[in-house]
């Protein structure tokens, strides 16, 4: 059974920086795709950052220059590296491989 753990969320000011992990369990990671979905207050989910298993990576344009994906194979994580965060940025963050969504962590950007 495959399983999407994360973790890094929290509290950030306007222009600092979080880390999230995700820690996919049950599956050989190397081989996915995975990304990096989002739901902030008043809006539907959104894609943040998308990665193929050869490690090309796309993102939203309002993240472009502050987002970075990255994994770790021999760990099984993949990792959202936030930085320049913007009140704008508050949301609940989910991980995604194979169709699947973790349960979300929250993110949350003050001034």
């Amino acid at each position: 059974q495959v399983q999407l753990v994360e973790s890094g969320g929290g509290l950030a000011q306007a222009g600092g920086s979080l880390t999230l992990a995700c820690e996919i369990r049950g599956y050989i990671f190397s081989a996915l795709a995975v990304a990096w979905y989002r739901q902030r207050p008043g809006h539907q989910r959104e894609l943040v950052a998308h990665q193929f298993a050869t490690g090309n990576s796309t993102y939203r344009d309002d993240v472009k220059g502050r987002f970075s994906i990255s994994r770790d194979n021999a760990k099984n994580t993949a990792y959202l590296q936030m930085n320049s965060l913007k009140i704008g940025d508050t949301g609940v963050y989910f991980c995604w491989a194979l169709g699947i969504f973790g349960d979300g962590i929250q993110v949350t950007v003050s001034s």
